[in-house]
């Protein structure tokens, strides 16, 4: 009598399988897309910082220039972090928190309020894409007009 042979198909063992890659999820914070140029600014002493995507651009009033490469965007809830070293040595972290924000000087309002520390100087101000901060007016919200896809 012959026993029928059952032969089953499996990888080796030796042989990983390799789970798919996600794309990265874009990072949005109060409807700014952190994968895209941000802008932080402040006054008194009147400073900004550029996320660019690539670095982090600190300049101000009478202050030296400093660059820092720009991680990926540490988001929390509400709150969105990037930190890192200057080229003068100096840390710099960048904190982002989804709340309406004011300058103090301006009719403006701005989507998200920022908290930088650079070196051993802490600074508040706001933020809001780029492309908001060019098309904005001297008053009302400063968001873009096309929100970022979810």
């Amino acid at each position: 009598m012959r026993l029928p042979v059952l032969a089953a198909c499996s990888q080796p063992a030796d042989s990983p399988v390799e789970a798919p890659i996600a794309p990265m999820a874009s990072a949005v914070l109060a409807g700014v897309d952190l994968t895209k140029p941000v802008r932080v600014g402040g006054n008194e002493p009147f400073w900004s910082i550029e996320l660019t995507g690539m670095e982090m651009v600190y300049s101000g009033v009478d202050r030296p220039e400093q660059r820092a490469p720009q991680p990926a965007a540490n988001v929390q809830g509400t709150v969105a972090a990037f930190a890192g070293t200057t080229t003068a040595g100096n840390p710099l972290k960048v904190t982002l928190t989804a709340t309406e924000c004011s300058d103090g000087m301006s009719d403006r309002e701005y989507p998200l309020s920022a908290l930088v520390e650079i070196g051993e100087e802490t600074l508040t101000g706001c933020a809001a894409s780029a492309s908001a901060f060019a098309a904005a007016s001297e008053s009302g919200r400063v968001v873009d007009t096309v929100q970022p896809a979810a």
